[in-house]
């Protein structure tokens, strides 16, 4: 098996001893959704979680983990993060508020730490996977594990 380049998440859990595994799989610039990858990787989309990164009328920027199922409602969001309104923020402006690109944006490693929301779906699960910080590549985790990492507040945020 070809082995990978630790990514920055990577090396951020192994630094806290926090137990992962690596999946890769191919992407195309035509189609970076979590349901796409969960299905190349031969995985429910329900535990294939997406990170959207959102603007807060208040609060500023604001992180969501969610199942790539699921789409986030906005006004739950809002109101779950102290806002009025949370738009999503444009594409062009997600590497330089976070340091990844669409299609490998991950809740761990961003440039800054934002307020991170997970949707309560996790729960249904022992692992997880999301982004490792890079297209193609995805991290097995416990949700649990997730959770105290990045200090993500359980939520529901979503709407099918």
């Amino acid at each position: 098996m070809k082995k990978h380049k630790k990514t920055n998440v990577m090396r951020m859990l192994d630094q806290a001893h926090i137990p992962y595994e690596t999946k890769s799989c191919e992407y195309t610039e035509e189609d970076l959704s979590g349901i796409h990858t969960a299905n190349i990787l031969g995985y429910s989309p329900n535990m294939v979680f997406k990170t959207i990164v959102t603007q807060g009328d208040k609060t500023g920027p604001i992180v969501f983990c969610l199942p790539s199922c699921y789409e986030l409602n906005l006004k739950t969001a809002a109101k779950v993060s102290g806002n009025k309104k949370v738009e999503m923020i444009p594409v062009k402006n997600l590497l330089t508020l976070t340091g990844y690109v669409r299609g490998g944006c991950s809740p761990i490693g961003m440039k800054k730490e934002f307020p991170t929301y997970i949707d309560s779906h996790c729960k249904n699960h022992t692992l997880i996977s999301i982004s490792a910080g890079q297209r193609g590549m995805q991290v097995l985790i416990s949700p649990q594990a997730l959770i105290q990492f990045i200090h993500a507040i359980v939520v529901e945020i979503t709407k099918k």
